[in-house]
């Protein structure tokens, strides 16, 4: 930022606006279903973090927003948070499905919907 810029026009990487909404309201609120074209140019920047379908993505999410490492940390051992591979990505080129996304910058964040049988 160059001295003739005003400071209060910084960018803001938050969540856009200034609501009174919660954290787990607006993370529930930018929840949304997508498809695996959707997500691969996550994957190909290697922002793209699969979430076991165990698991709640807002909750993910949270952890993700407050820096909870240790959290974190429990899930990547557990297998529950998983960074996709190639075999992934292959798998899900040739197998289409809706994923529920929530991006929780700078991370992308997957989980398979749940189909009922």
């Amino acid at each position: 930022m160059s001295n003739s810029e005003d400071p209060s026009e910084k960018m803001n990487y938050g969540f856009v606006g200034t609501d009174s909404q919660s954290l787990t309201e607006k993370l529930e609120k930018y929840t949304g279903v997508v498809d695996w074209e959707y997500l691969k140019p996550h994957y190909k920047s290697g922002a793209l973090i699969y979430v076991d379908p165990c698991l709640k993505i807002t909750e993910v999410g949270q952890a993700v927003t407050d820096d909870n490492k240790e959290q974190i940390e429990t899930w990547l051992k557990s297998g529950d948070l998983v960074k996709p591979s190639e075999l992934h990505e292959q798998w899900w080129e040739q197998n289409p499905q809706d994923f529920t996304a929530l991006v929780v910058s700078p991370f992308v964040l997957m989980q398979p919907v749940a189909t009922s049988n």
